[in-house]
């Protein structure tokens, strides 16, 4: 770490497209503005913007983003002294915006109220759409207070370091920068986990220790394999970072002893046909672990990562990953993003990174459409935590996509379109099931539809990828404001009864417009649009609303009014001849029957609609008749909120079960399958009431209608049948 600007200075003279003057400049004007300012650690504050400053510049970041580095504290800490426009007046428009940028994030903090933490999020999004050194600098900003954070108090450390772990570290990851990413990691883990991170860091010494010669050796042997092929190259070796073997061993509940790629070994080499001549030399050299090679030179990541990773065995017996890749792909790996930004000095056209910023954009979008920050981080989160996969549209086109993605995700990340009007799926020319899981290589395409209704509400709890989610969320927002405001005014009614208060319509009307004004919303439609749509979910205004509640409702004496509605609560509606299974808001003494359209078991989220002469039918929330009759306004009076008493919901698996169920099998045809079937039925004492059998080539359906006890038992009920060895899935509902 450098001590002063003169050692800065020196590091600089050897960047020709670096301003000397200019940064010398920036400089002097912080070192003036920061004069008497001391840190927590008691040095002058200026030692802190000059281990900003270089770590910029170790980025090779341009002239306006190292004066930038300087003064990014200016504003806040010394507004008495300067001010924006000055900033502009002396350094440029560049370095005054950058420092404003940077400013507007201060104050992100993941132990705030939720609005904050969205309103936070909101800003760095936007300052990343404009300018991404606000972030790069901001950046370098946190990595110096983490390698700091040892003189803030313990319950300080722990607040920056949970808001590092989930902000700062996967964003240096979606921009590519590596060697940030790590450092903040293991900075992050060594306060969120102290006990776990010295653990590990032991481990790592005693393994290193005893296997000292192993990495030595193995890179001796690459190198007379690499030099027999007259390939130039660079070789380094090194152990893996304390964070990723802490996440391997927590995330896959593995022993350390049980970590394949403890030891890694980089290849840097001239062109790519060497990437490939090393890697050969490699597998010819050492023996190879299957499943253990990825190819990130043809199929990049989407922050534009490219190298060669395969993992072998050494003459020891011990497994060791080597990352092969050229100088040029080497820095991208280490500074992403920021490895482009010479294009500003003039020394190089911009390059093409739209396509790289596509994820900025997406959070964007997703930002305009929720209110909740779990959802606004959720694209940095899936990349630190997730795996990835790589699949195929039929014209070859890669698309990249999390661990677990369906192909509702396949389809939303081509187009909205695509998705909304998708109706069903192939992979490698196989129709499947639009919830099942896609893996790596595969071949899939979208089946489309012009008479398709849109995506269902159901497929926000299948999707991985936010991007899928939100464009679900924004076409519901835009297509459906009326069934939205009736399914939110259901949610809102169903949350206000929790809480056992007995209040006038009025009141209730009171309450929502009360919460709705105190979100920015403009009336009480616009709440129940919002939690319609799936933009705002109730658990997170449920607060609010019982707030409004004690305050419009009988405020000196709430217990004896919540006692009264507990007196004068309608009693559930009988259902079976033993037990009480359905609670009906706000009706009682009325027949009950289960609606044959989709079968609702305990366990689902259900609806009741009253019907003319036959009492109410219970829905599945998310059945097709429901959509369409919240969607008709003749209809939406006659829709009540319904939920499952707990004992049939959590009772045992019986013998038979009472309610009606139909499950589909997707299977290989042989002439044994329906006996197959229904012998592993039988085995499972479920009770078959029909079965019917559709044959299309060497494949076939068969739809079984069962009786089950609850969704737990269906499931139970699904996972028997998984096992029979030509079933390829087996799916809830009819399809033939």
């Amino acid at each position: 770490m450098v001590k002063s600007i003169d050692e800065l200075i020196a590091l600089i003279k050897d960047r020709g497209y670096i301003d000397v003057e200019k940064v010398r400049k920036a400089y002097s004007y912080a070192e003036r503005l920061h004069e008497g300012q001391k840190r927590v650690s008691g040095e002058p504050y200026i030692i802190h913007p000059l281990a900003v400053a270089e770590i910029v510049l170790e980025l090779q970041l341009d002239t306006d983003s190292i004066c930038a580095a300087f003064l990014h504290d200016t504003i806040e800490d010394c507004s008495d002294k300067i001010s924006l426009q000055e900033i502009r007046k002396e350094f440029g428009s560049d370095v005054a915006e950058i420092v404003d940028g940077i400013t507007k994030l201060v104050h992100i903090n993941f132990e705030n109220k939720e609005e904050e933490q969205a309103e936070n999020l909101r800003k760095m999004f936007l300052a990343m759409s404009k300018d991404l050194r606000v972030i790069f600098v901001k950046l370098a900003d946190r990595l110096h207070n983490m390698r700091t954070l040892n003189f803030k108090k313990t319950e300080k450390q722990r607040s920056i370091a949970l808001e590092t772990m989930h902000v700062y570290a996967p964003l240096a990851h979606r921009l590519g920068i590596q060697r940030i990413k790590y450092e903040l990691e293991d900075l992050s883990l060594k306060y969120l986990d102290p006990i776990g991170y010295d653990e590990v860091k032991m481990d790592i010494e005693r393994r290193y220790g005893e296997n000292k010669g192993f990495l030595e050796s193995a890179q001796k042997t690459v190198e007379q394999n690499l030099k027999a092929y007259n390939i130039k190259f660079t070789l380094t070796g090194r152990v893996k970072s304390i964070f990723s073997i802490y996440k391997k061993m927590y995330s896959q509940a593995k022993s350390f002893d049980e970590i394949y790629d403890f030891y890694a070994m980089r290849i840097i080499v001239d062109n790519e046909l060497d990437c490939y001549t090393a890697l050969g030399t490699i597998h010819e050299a050492f023996k190879s672990i299957p499943q253990r090679f990825k190819d990130y030179i043809s199929t990049p990541k989407p922050n534009m990562y490219r190298s060669l990773h395969t993992t072998v065995i050494g003459r020891e017996g011990i497994p060791f990953e080597v990352q092969i890749r050229t100088w040029e792909m080497h820095t991208v790996a280490e500074f992403g993003l920021a490895a482009h930004w010479k294009y500003k000095t003039g020394e190089s056209a911009k390059p093409d990174i739209d396509d790289k910023l596509y994820w900025i954009r997406t959070m964007l979008e997703t930002e305009k459409n929720t209110d909740d920050p779990d959802e606004l981080i959720k694209p940095l989160k899936i990349d630190l935590f997730e795996d990835e996969i790589f699949v195929f549209t039929p014209h070859s086109d890669i698309i990249n996509l999390p661990v677990g993605a369906t192909p509702i995700d396949f389809a939303y990340a081509i187009h909205s379109a695509v998705g909304n009007k998708m109706v069903g799926a192939k992979v490698n020319g196989n129709i499947v099931p639009i919830d099942s899981k896609l893996e790596n290589g595969q071949i899939v395409e979208i089946l489309n539809s012009s008479s398709s209704k849109g995506p269902s509400r159901d497929w926000l709890n299948i999707v991985k990828t936010s991007e899928a989610r939100n464009k679900i969320r924004q076409f519901f927002k835009k297509e459906k404001r009326s069934e939205n405001i009736v399914v939110g005014k259901l949610e809102v009614d169903r949350e206000l009864k929790r809480y056992g208060r007995s209040f006038t319509e009025a009141q209730k009307q009171e309450v929502v417009k009360s919460v709705a004004a105190r979100l920015g919303l403009n009336d009480a439609d616009d709440l129940y649009n919002n939690i319609g749509y799936g933009g705002m979910s109730v658990s997170k205004v449920s607060l609010k609303l019982k707030d409004e509640l004690d305050r419009v409702v009988n405020p000196q004496n709430p217990d004896a009014v919540a006692q009264s509605k507990l007196e004068k609560a309608p009693k559930a509606s009988k259902l079976g001849s033993d037990s009480q299974s359905v609670i009906l808001d706000s009706v009682d003494n009325c027949e009950v029957k289960y609606a044959k359209c989709c079968n609702p078991i305990p366990g689902d989220t259900i609806i009741g609609f009253i019907t003319k002469g036959h009492g109410v039918s219970i829905h599945k929330y998310e059945c097709e008749n429901v959509r369409l009759g919240l969607n008709n306004p003749d209809q939406s009076g006659r829709w009540v909120v319904a939920s499952w008493n707990e004992r049939v919901t959590q009772s045992p698996q019986q013998k038979g079960g009472n309610y009606d169920a139909v499950i589909s099998v997707f299977a290989d045809y042989t002439q044994t399958i329906l006996a197959d079937i229904t012998l592993a039925l039988a085995e499972m004492n479920v009770a078959v009431s029909a079965i019917t059998i559709r044959k299309n080539g060497d494949a076939c359906i068969v739809e079984v209608a069962i009786k089950c006890s609850n969704i737990d038992h269906m499931r139970s009920i699904m996972q028997g049948l998984h096992k029979i060895k030509k079933i390829k899935d087996v799916v809830r509902g009819s399809v033939l």
